[in-house]
């Protein structure tokens, strides 16, 4: 079963992007190569800052519909609090 995650970017100008990957590290370069989403193209570099292993795709999607939802206060303590369990890159 291949394993899904959840990701979030920091761009540039220091916005947040989300997303989902099966392979973040190729994710990451494709974004880097100006390759990924239109919203990072002009935001580049970007850098990893949070990611989130997921059951499958479906869950994978409503879990970044969630976050992206999210008031921008609280994805940053999302990231903290990730940086304080080891979860981030």
């Amino acid at each position: 079963m291949v394993e899904w995650y959840v990701y979030m970017l920091r761009c540039a100008d220091h916005s947040l992007y989300t997303g989902v990957a099966t392979d973040l590290a190729a994710r990451l370069a494709t974004h880097n190569a100006g390759k990924g989403a239109k919203y990072t193209r002009g935001r580049l570099p970007v850098k990893l800052v949070y990611q989130e292993a997921v059951a499958g795709r479906g869950a994978a999607l409503k879990r970044e519909h969630a976050i992206k939802r999210m008031p921008v206060a609280a994805k940053r303590r999302l990231i903290s609090q990730s940086a304080h369990d080891g979860q981030h890159a």
